[in-house]
Parts: C-alpha cells; structure tokens; sequence
C-alpha cells in the first residue's frame, strides 16, 4: 500500500495569510500542517511509500522540508504535477490520475493534505480493508447544516454502505460530510478511467466519489474528535486554537 498526500493547490482563498507558502505547509501548533498528516500514516504497518503530488511552484518548498524531516520509518517522495499557475492546476482527480499513471498496480490510501484531524488514521485503513474490494471513505458529522453545504454530503446505512451522495448541495439532507480521504483497494483503479470517459470535471474529488457511490460499492468510516478542512482564514485559526492547546 502507499499514500497519496494532495498537496498541489495554489492556496488562493489564503493568499493573505500564505502568500509564497503551500498551504500544506502552514504553521499549526509550531508545525506545519502536513506533518500531522504523516504522523498518522507512519502509523500504518502496511505502507510501503509516502508520495506527496505538488505543483511546479511549491515542489521546492516540499522537498526541503521532506529533507528536513530525517530519518523515517515510511520514505517520502515528493511529485511534481508540472502546473505553474492556479489556472493550469490539474484538480484533485487529475492529480491522482497523474501519480497512478506512473505507478505500479496497488492499494492506495488518499489523503487531502489540508485535513487536520485527531482520530484514529490506522482505525479507517483496518476497516476500508475489511471491505475490499470497495472504496472505503471517511466521513465526519460537522454537525451543521448550512456548513455542510461546503462538502460533500452522505447517508449511510447499517452496513455503513454509502446509500446517497451529494457535492456541496444547496440543501443538505444532513451535517454528514465526507473528508478528503479515500481508500481505493487495487482492484477499483480502473474506475477512474471510466468516470474520466463520462465526465470532465477533474478539480473536486468528491465529483468522483458521486460517481462511484452511485455506480459501484462504496463504505464510509464515521470519524470522531476534531476535524478540520484548512480552506478559509476561519478554519485556519480554528485549528490552530485546538492544536495550540
């Protein structure tokens, strides 16, 4: 298995605050932000690689300070996307389709690299296992309606099957949302192909997830504690206020 860490946005609803800095990048807690995410993915025994997808503009940025993190018990690779503006960007599902080109048949584990949480990562790979072949998701209840609007919105039923999907609805049928984290079983990389066949949007990934939640067998992970999607100046100094305790 590896991880995929999102890192090549261009950060441009922070530009006040980041200004030449990757977003991943930000301080939080007197870390950056990333390095919460690759503490929760040392703790998977199976991946055998980190791979974190960058553009042109900020693949320096990355590489510095995957050269500064020292010895790791999971390598980290960084990729470069080959985008220089927000205007050239590939989005979400064209970044994943540029790594899977040049990779090996494999599991995968996708994460966002904007998202600040504090449950169990190992907790989410053990059960989207237990439901391979299916793409497993995580999901989160922000438990406000107008909110969710923002995201994705699921249901799930007993089994924990993803029974309905909505992409940043107008009208929510609850504060269930789904987090930019994917785990897509070896088996299910074809599937990319052909929802790229039917549809051009490639920037969000949740327009994906719509697809296959409708088309194939897709699990969702309820995850507890905090979570954040570090996508506004708001969300910004909200995470920093929990992660500065």
């Amino acid at each position: 298995m590896k991880a995929l860490i999102l890192a090549a946005g261009y950060g441009t609803r922070l530009t006040s605050v980041i200004k030449d800095t990757p977003k991943p990048l930000i301080p939080v807690g007197n870390r950056p932000l990333i390095d919460y995410v690759v503490d929760k993915l040392q703790d998977i025994k199976l991946l055998s690689e980190i791979v974190v997808v960058s553009n042109n503009k900020f693949t320096p940025h990355f590489q510095k300070w995957a050269g500064a993190l020292g010895g790791r018990i999971c390598p980290i690779r960084i990729v470069n996307d080959g985008t220089n503006t927000p205007e050239e960007r590939l989005g979400s599902v064209g970044d994943i389709r540029f790594v899977w080109e040049n990779e090996p048949l494999r599991d995968w584990l996708v994460i966002g690299g904007d998202n600040l949480f504090d449950g169990d990562l190992s907790l989410f790979v053990d059960f989207a296992i237990s439901k391979s072949p299916a793409v497993t998701i995580g999901i989160y209840d922000i438990k406000d309606i107008q909110a969710a609007t923002k995201f994705g919105v699921v249901a799930i039923n007993a089994k924990r099957e993803v029974i309905s999907f909505q992409e940043k609805p107008k009208n929510p049928l609850s504060s269930l949302i789904t987090m930019c984290l994917y785990y897509f079983p070896k088996q299910t990389l074809g599937y990319l192909g052909e929802y790229l066949s039917e549809s051009k949007a490639v920037d969000a990934a949740g327009n994906y997830i719509q697809w296959l939640s409708e088309k194939k067998n897709v699990y969702g992970f309820q995850f507890s504690g905090k979570w954040y999607d570090i996508g506004s100046i708001e969300s910004l100094n909200e995470a920093r206020e929990h992660f500065n305790r």
